[in-house]
């Protein structure tokens, strides 16, 4: 993962609803929710609610697709786990810090 695709995808979780929604996603495991299940739970307005999901499936943090008349939600895991790597990945590896010659002559 590349930085751009971190922040795009960091900045999708900075909102609070958006935030919401992706916990209770992550909490539902691989078998996602129901769009109205969603709504219901966080009580948040369809038309917000749409807005938000399509902004997480966006930035490839949510899958959405259909099972009959209904459509699902979920977690794509593979990318939270990519996120979370991505954060983690330079963990407690030490920083060297090149030291400016400007100041080194004074």
């Amino acid at each position: 993962m590349n930085e751009e695709t971190a922040a795009a995808r960091m900045e999708a979780l900075g909102h609070s609803t958006r935030l919401s929604i992706y916990r209770l996603l992550v909490k539902a495991g691989d078998d996602g929710l129901v769009v109205g299940d969603i709504q219901r739970a966080l009580d948040v307005p369809a038309s917000t609610l749409s807005h938000h999901l399509a902004k997480l499936a966006r930035v490839g943090l949510v899958v959405q697709g259909r099972r009959g008349r209904e459509i699902y939600c979920g977690v794509d895991f593979d990318e939270m786990r990519s996120l979370i790597g991505f954060l983690t990945e330079e963990c407690c590896t030490g920083v060297i810090l090149e030291q400016d010659d400007t100041q080194s002559a004074a």
